[in-house]
């Protein structure tokens, strides 16, 4: 039976692995009905989406593949992005009236009366955040979200609202390459407020990708974290992807890490993980870290 967590300062008890929805395009396919469905079989209760995806329509298919047994999961999205009306871009649209207008849309194609985990899509300093907070935190007085969060990863932004709002998350990039977010991690466990990882798996260039350069970071560096990681994970007996999910997921602030599947072959690579969870050790993760500069974030801090 795989063990349940707390979303921060929440009531929702959630998996530590969950599924980012965004990388299964075209709607309630068979193929993509079928993954959710195995998902929820291998014991995956947190389904991550947003109404900016295929314009609607990820939100749709969650809506109808997880409709019988919506009580048993996590549903997650996200609000603050609106297409133009000729579908060539989307446009910030963060007011307390959008948001306010927008979770009726949400509520509707995801075929549910409540949102688990409503999210700010992205945000940015110079928003009206007291209007924002004001939106969410009426919807939680109307009951159609449980709680709210923010998907940024911009640490004056997420300061703003760990000081002034009742956020229980926060999702962003996270991983072995890309550890900047641990600036605010800090705060974050103070203020009991969870990261929801994502891009944990770093694009696979750790796994089985050809080796590039990754943000910051040169091929050269990329190629010593990918020989880490095998060196780990053949001394451990576990694959790859078991490693880099338990390094995320290893740190205390991270309760779960949305992770993007296209396929079942790919669901069928976190079976391991969720059925044998591993935590690092101190020195695991420093043997890990060996060798790859930690980045920072160049702007918006």
């Amino acid at each position: 039976m795989i063990a349940l967590k707390k979303l921060g300062h929440s009531a929702l008890q959630v998996a530590p692995i969950g599924l980012g929805s965004m990388s299964l395009k075209g709607g309630a396919t068979k193929q993509n009905v079928e993954i959710l469905q195995q998902a929820i079989e291998l014991g995956i209760n947190y389904f991550d989406t947003a109404d900016l995806y295929e314009r609607g329509m990820n939100e749709d298919m969650i809506g109808q593949a997880l409709a019988s047994i919506r009580d048993k999961v996590i549903l997650a999205t996200k609000v603050g992005n609106q297409w133009r009306s000729d579908g060539s871009t989307w446009d910030w649209k963060a007011s307390k009236p959008y948001i306010i207008k927008a979770v009726e849309a949400s509520l509707a194609r995801l075929n549910t009366d409540y949102i688990d985990l409503y999210q700010l899509h992205g945000g940015t300093i110079e928003d009206p955040i007291d209007e924002i907070i004001e939106a969410f935190e009426l919807l939680v007085k109307e009951g159609k979200i449980r709680y709210y969060g923010l998907s940024s990863i911009r640490p004056n932004v997420i300061r703003e609202y760990t000081e002034k709002s009742n956020i229980v998350s926060v999702m962003m990039q996270y991983n072995l390459l890309d550890r900047r977010p641990e600036v605010v991690f800090p705060l974050l466990e103070e203020k009991n407020i969870s990261v929801i990882s994502r891009g944990a798996l770093t694009q696979g260039l750790l796994i089985d990708k050809p080796i590039k350069d990754y943000l910051q970071l040169t091929s050269g560096e990329v190629g010593r974290a990918k020989r880490n990681v095998e060196k780990l994970a053949t001394s451990l007996g576990i694959s790859k992807t078991h490693l880099l999910l338990a390094y995320v997921l290893s740190h205390s602030v991270v309760d779960v890490t949305a992770i993007g599947v296209r396929t079942l072959a790919q669901l069928n690579d976190l079976k391991e993980v969720i059925e044998r969870p591993i935590v690092l050790s101190e020195k695991d993760r420093e043997e890990l870290e060996r060798g790859i500069r930690k980045l920072v974030y160049k702007e918006h801090l």
